[in-house]
């Protein structure tokens, strides 16, 4: 997702102007071993929309089905493995509910990411007020949610496969987000990680590439925590397994699809999903290989000027060169359309200065930290996915129409043949 509070050409600040003022409240602390206080996310299960979401894919017997589950367990040994294994289920069931395997479950359109996110908060809401006779420490409790959202995500089951016969891609998508506005939203983004979850696709010249996917949450706080670098690390170290291509995802501007060109280490401060704000310099977390001392700017490795030309589907495909930067001995941040100066302070990419900027910077960042300049990687933002003509007020609305299932099939599709056409460049 983009949020360029700094830029004019940020189109999508019409979308931020009707979020609620209500976002600027504090999110919910975690609860002790005797609570059972709901997150800021899990309390938006209560409003119509995610529930009609969830008994129209099917995913209503999620949360009944994992409180069972877990009121039969009698050690934390044994929760340990059962969350992780439920979790990695679920990403499993949503993998193959997106790419047309097993019963649908409902109505609701196949290519649909909002019923993992539903379902998992589900999850996590039951996990938060599960009272095991065991006893359950806090530390204990926070490590099983912990697990819960990376088994969940997909994060801790990319299998890219060995061997120079085949090219191995890591894409990632996030949660929906901007749902105190519009508890409908959907995010093409995690949409289309569904869709290409181990999923292989052929470049032009007959390569065959394997596409691994992740989806990542819209919180602050597990980016300052380092769940992009404890992801992604794996996969970019020089091994028999090692990426050759990445691209992080996100929704980004309407009409159109946004190679980013440049990151920026800056947190802009907008709302999270969870209400909370940062405004600071990109965080690095301890224990991550890391640049020393922190760049300003990362820049992109992705064949920007192929993708742009190679006519991927019905969205205008941009490279995307805008950036905003305090100069060097300024005050005031000003725009730059081509870039960032020499010995600037960034104050925005150009994907914004929110988590799409900075999933970008931390991809890149990783990427030269562990000396692998030349690993083609970036970030591409989608066109903003919006609901149809009629449909467009949350009070009334539908939470899909013919229009919204039309225009996220045609992202995803765009998404696949824009990151083959990355491949090729690689193959």
């Amino acid at each position: 997702m983009t949020r360029t509070a700094t830029t004019p050409a940020a189109v999508v600040l019409a979308l931020l102007a009707a979020v609620a003022p209500a976002l600027t409240t504090p999110a919910a602390a975690s609860p002790g071993p005797g609570a059972a206080t709901p997150t800021v996310e899990e309390d938006r299960l209560t409003l119509a929309a995610p529930q009609e979401i969830l008994r129209r894919s099917g995913f209503d017997d999620v949360r009944e089905e994992f409180g069972r589950g877990l009121a039969q367990l009698t050690t934390y040994a044994r929760a340990r493995r059962y969350v992780a294994d439920e979790g990695r289920a679920l990403w499993r069931r949503a993998v193959a509910r997106a790419q047309g395997r097993g019963p649908a479950g409902g109505d609701l359109s196949r290519d649909d990411d909002r019923p993992l996110y539903w379902a998992r908060l589900e999850m996590t809401k039951e996990l938060r007020q599960w009272q095991p006779d065991f006893g359950l420490s806090d530390t204990q409790r926070d490590a099983l949610l912990g697990s819960l959202e990376r088994s969940s995500r997909g994060e801790d089951s990319i299998e890219l496969p060995a061997g120079k016969r085949v090219l191995r891609i890591v894409v990632t998508g996030f949660d929906p987000f901007q749902l105190d506005a519009d508890p409908r939203r959907s995010n093409p983004s995690g949409a289309a990680a569904l869709a290409l979850d181990g999923t292989t696709v052929r470049t032009a010249s007959g390569r065959t590439a394997r596409i691994e996917a992740a989806v990542f949450p819209v919180r602050w706080a597990d980016f300052a925590a380092g769940t992009v670098e404890r992801t992604l690390l794996p996969h970019f170290r020089r091994g028999p397994r090692q990426v050759d291509l990445f691209t992080t995802i996100s929704q980004g501007r309407p009409g159109r699809f946004d190679v980013e060109r440049t990151n920026g280490a800056w947190r802009g401060g907008y709302p999270d999903n969870a209400r909370e704000s940062r405004t600071e310099v990109v965080p690095i977390p301890a224990g991550v290989p890391t640049v020393t001392p922190q760049p300003q700017w990362t820049t992109t490795s992705l064949p920007y000027a192929r993708i742009v030309a190679a006519g991927t589907g019905p969205y205008p495909v941009v490279d995307h060169t805008a950036v905003t930067e305090i100069p060097a001995g300024g005050t005031t941040p000003v725009d730059r359309p081509d870039g960032p100066t020499p010995g600037s302070t960034a104050r925005a990419g150009g994907g914004g200065d929110y988590l799409s900027n900075e999933i970008a910077y931390r991809a890149t960042l990783l990427r030269d930290a562990v000396q692998r300049p030349e690993l083609p990687g970036g970030h591409l933002h989608t066109p903003v996915l919006e609901f149809g003509p009629g449909n467009t007020d949350p009070a009334d609305g539908q939470v899909t129409d013919p229009d919204f299932v039309r225009n996220r099939v045609a992202i995803t599709g765009q998404v696949r043949t824009i990151v083959t056409v990355a491949a090729g460049e690689v193959a």
